[in-house]
C-alpha cells in the first residue's frame, strides 16, 4: 500500500531514528527567571523579595505560603528552605526609566523588546535582564550589577550607605554551582545562629540556679529576728514558770511586753520631740481620764462623756 504515483520514500520516513533533544528558549527561560515569581509564576510586581539563594519572588506569594503550607502549588520545591520572613529580604530595587510597561502595547502593533528590563543598577545603568550578572546586600536589601560591585570597590552600599561585608553578597538567579555555595553559607549561618542561642539559654539557666542557691543559702533577716525574740520569749516564760503557778503566767505575759516594748520605744519618752506633737496621742498625760470622768457603758468611742 502506498507509494503509489512515483513517490519514493526516504529514509528517515521509514527508519525512525533517535529523537532530538528539544532544546529551550534561552530568551524565555531568562524571562520566566527575571520577570516571573518563581513561586506562584506570576508577574513581578513590588514589593519583590529574594531569598538566601537569590531567587525572586512576589512578597504577597511568599505570605500566602508561610500562612497555608499545606496547599498544593507547582513550584513548592522552589520555597522549601524558606522558614519564615526572616529568611527573605525585601529588594530596594532602582527603576528603569525606558520601562513603559504592558501600557505601550495595549492594541498589538507596536514591537515590544523582550530583552527591556523593568530595572536597572544605580551605578552603571545595565539593565537586569539576565544578559548581565546581578546581586543584592543582604543588609539593606539594595540590588547592584556584579561590573558595579568589582570597578567600585567599597565597604558602603552606593545607594543608601549602609556598611556591609563580602559574605552578605547574594547573586541573583546564578548557577547551579552557585547556589550550591549560598545553599552551604545558610546552612553554616543557620547552625551558628543555632549556637549562639543554645549558649544564650545555657547561659540564663546558670544565672538562675546561682540566684536560686543564693536564696537558699542566705535566709531573710526577718525571720531570724522572729527567732531570737521568740526564744527569748520563751526562755523568760521557762524561768518565771519554775516559781510559781498562777503568777507565771502574769509574769510571763509581762517579760513578753517588756521584750516588746524594748525593741519599740513609746513616743512619750522620746526627748528629741516637742510636748505639743506628744500631746497629740492618747499615751499622753492630758489625755487619761480619771474613774470619776469615765463612763460605765461601753460606747465606739473611746472616751465618751
Amino acid at each position: 500500500m502506498g507509494c503509489d504515483g512515483g513517490t519514493i520514500p526516504k529514509r528517515h520516513e521509514l527508519v525512525k531514528g533517535p529523537k532530538k533533544v528539544e532544546k529551550v528558549d534561552k530568551n524565555a527561560e531568562l524571562a520566566a527567571k527575571w520577570k516571573y515569581c518563581a513561586l506562584s509564576q506570576e508577574k513581578l510586581r513590588r514589593p519583590i523579595v529574594a531569598c538566601d539563594l537569590g531567587r525572586l519572588y512576589n512578597k504577597d506569594a511568599i505570605i500566602e505560603y508561610l500562612l497555608d503550607k499545606t496547599a498544593e502549588r507547582p513550584n513548592a520545591e522552589a520555597v522549601a528552605h524558606i522558614r519564615g520572613i526572616k529568611d527573605i529580604k525585601e529588594l530596594n530595587l532602582t527603576d528603569n526609566p525606558e520601562w513603559e510597561g504592558e501600557r505601550r502595547n495595549t492594541k498589538g502593533d507596536r514591537y515590544e523588546d523582550i530583552h527591556c528590563g523593568m530595572f536597572i543598577c544605580p551605578v552603571v545603568g545595565l539593565e537586569m535582564n539576565g544578559k548581565h550578572r546581578f546581586c543584592y546586600l543582604q543588609t539593606c536589601g539594595c540590588v547592584f550589577s556584579d561590573r558595579a560591585l568589582k570597578e567600585v570597590k567599597t565597604e558602603i552600599c552606593h545607594k543608601c550607605g549602609d556598611a556591609f561585608k563580602v559574605e552578605d553578597i547574594v547573586v541573583l538567579n546564578g548557577t547551579k554551582e552557585e547556589v550550591e555555595k549560598l545553599r552551604e553559607k545558610m546552612e553554616e549561618r543557620r547552625t551558628k545562629t543555632k549556637t549562639k542561642k543554645s549558649k544564650k539559654s545555657k547561659a540564663a539557666e546558670t544565672v538562675s540556679t546561682a540566684s536560686e542557691s543564693k536564696d537558699t543559702t542566705q535566709p531573710p533577716e526577718v525571720d531570724v529576728a522572729r527567732s531570737s525574740l521568740q526564744n527569748g520569749g520563751e526562755s523568760s516564760q521557762s524561768a518565771v514558770a519554775g516559781s510559781s503557778g498562777s503568777s507565771s503566767s502574769s509574769k510571763g505575759t509581762k517579760s513578753s511586753t517588756s521584750s516588746a516594748t524594748a525593741t519599740k520605744r513609746s513616743i512619750q519618752e522620746m526627748t528629741e520631740k516637742s510636748e505639743a506633737f506628744k500631746s497629740l496621742f492618747t499615751t499622753h498625760s492630758s489625755a487619761k481620764r480619771t474613774k470619776d470622768q469615765t463612763s460605765n457603758w461601753v460606747t465606739h468611742t473611746p472616751y465618751h462623756f
